[in-house]
């Protein structure tokens, strides 16, 4: 038996435990990062104090988005570092530096104790978060397919997401658990601190996690690339499917500051939505990556973003009529679900059609830009389109806008499952990974 042979199946029964070691990790990381929008408004009072309404909240906002300016230098930095070095290092770079912010955040005084010193700080940590969880996406996913069976992929890499929306989930049953324990003032003062807080506790678990992986790919002198070979035309496509589901993404995820600061809602009913839209995700990330490798990824990106775009309207007005929390839930479940559907199948296109030897880098690079410009700003541009027009619909047309580039996009995308490609050249046997 060869060298070679005998890695091949010393790995074989660590794939699993490999693959969840990657989807661990990321939940752990996006669970701080996500945290901080959902107790936007309790971080906005404690370090951007106002006496102008609402605007707190919107420099809390800004301070949420400053987090993705270094997205794209972390991309640069650690997700070329996976395609040079390797994914696993990669991974822990990002890992570790992601842990010193989830200590720190929770850990800055506020305002009134320390003045212009704490805003200053909460941006540090912000901008930090970003360049780790920037150079996160790219290697973590490039390792998911190369651990995955070609005709499995699809379920693979929405791990990825479904791992980000198991911390959505997490986030969200501590927040309405800390909004049924505590007054708003106690919430307030120290109550949004636990709730960061507690994504430390499980910093060096991930770690350890990290520290087990088996490397799925070998740097080496990368091939020439041919002329016209399209890579360009990829990641411009990606670029703008990936802005389209961002953008959905963190309309959704702003459900629990519109349905407090906008529609009036109680804190505990609000924080309610967030945890639906990470229940949906759990349950519907694997389901499209599972479709998308039977199916094919067009398909699935299409469907549901169509019918997304019919639901978007009405669900919104809808809650702007009644301002209710079976509405609010009602109409969370029935966006997140087809947005999900769709969004959970992007990222598997997107890697699918990348070369291996510029995987990491170019997919961090490619998320980095959409999440930066698109995610960065999506919530404060609601909320401050919410605030000028005083249409609650604002949230809607904004949305509606970004499905419509998300439907351009997957149009002009050329198929790329294993299992539409076999059909087409009528060869049963599986596809290998791109190299």
């Amino acid at each position: 038996m060869t060298k070679d042979a005998a890695h091949a199946v010393d790995a074989r029964p660590l794939r699993r435990r490999q693959v969840a070691a990657v989807a661990v990790g990321n939940a752990i990381e996006f669970y701080d990062f996500v945290t901080y929008a959902f107790f936007a408004t309790q971080i906005g009072r404690t370090f951007f104090p106002s006496d102008e309404p609402g605007a707190s909240l919107l420099a809390s906002l800004a301070t949420f988005g400053a987090g993705f300016l270094t997205r794209p230098l972390g991309a640069w930095v650690i997700g070329r570092m996976g395609d040079r070095r390797g994914r696993k290092p990669a991974m822990l770079l990002s890992f570790g530096l992601i842990g010193v912010a989830v200590i720190g955040l929770p850990l800055v005084p506020s305002y009134a104790a320390i003045g212009v010193a704490a805003p200053v700080l909460v941006v540090l940590f912000r901008l930090l978060q970003g360049f780790a969880l920037g150079g996160e996406v790219g290697p973590s996913t490039a390792f998911l397919m190369e651990a995955a069976p070609p005709h499995r992929r699809g379920l693979y890499i929405s791990l990825q997401a479904m791992s980000a929306d198991a911390a959505v989930l997490a986030a969200g049953l501590v927040g309405v658990a800390l909004a049924h324990a505590l007054t708003p003032a106690q919430l307030d003062v120290w109550g949004w601190r636990v709730a960061l807080g507690l994504g430390a506790v499980i910093v060096p678990f991930g770690l350890v996690l990290r520290r087990t992986l088996v490397e799925t790919f070998e740097p080496r002198r990368p091939p020439q690339p041919a002329a016209g070979s399209g890579y360009l035309r990829v990641g411009l496509l990606g670029l703008a499917m990936l802005a389209a589901a961002t953008t959905s993404n963190y309309v959704l995820e702003y459900m629990t500051t519109y349905a407090n600061a906008t529609l009036g809602l109680p804190e505990r009913v609000a924080l309610g939505a967030t945890a639906l839209i990470g229940l949906c995700g759990l349950v519907c990330d694997p389901l499209s990556g599972w479709l998308s490798d039977r199916l094919g990824r067009k398909p699935v990106m299409l469907v549901p973003w169509l019918a997304l775009l019919l639901a978007i309207l009405p669900a919104f007005w809808l809650l702007d009529r009644e301002r209710s929390g079976a509405v609010l839930y009602g109409a969370t479940i029935v966006l997140t679900v087809a947005s999900t559907l769709s969004t959970g199948t992007v990222l598997v296109a997107v890697t699918e059609s990348l070369p291996a030897h510029v995987r990491s880098g170019a997919l961090a690079m490619v998320y980095a830009l959409a999440i930066s410009v698109f995610g960065g700003s999506t919530q404060f541009a609601v909320a401050w389109l919410t605030r000028l027009s005083g249409n609650a619909l604002a949230p809607a047309w904004y949305m509606i806008g970004s499905v419509l580039v998300g439907l351009l996009a997957v149009s002009f995308l050329p198929e790329s499952a294993p299992v539409r490609l076999r059909r087409r050249l009528a060869d049963p046997a599986p596809l290998p990974i791109p190299e």
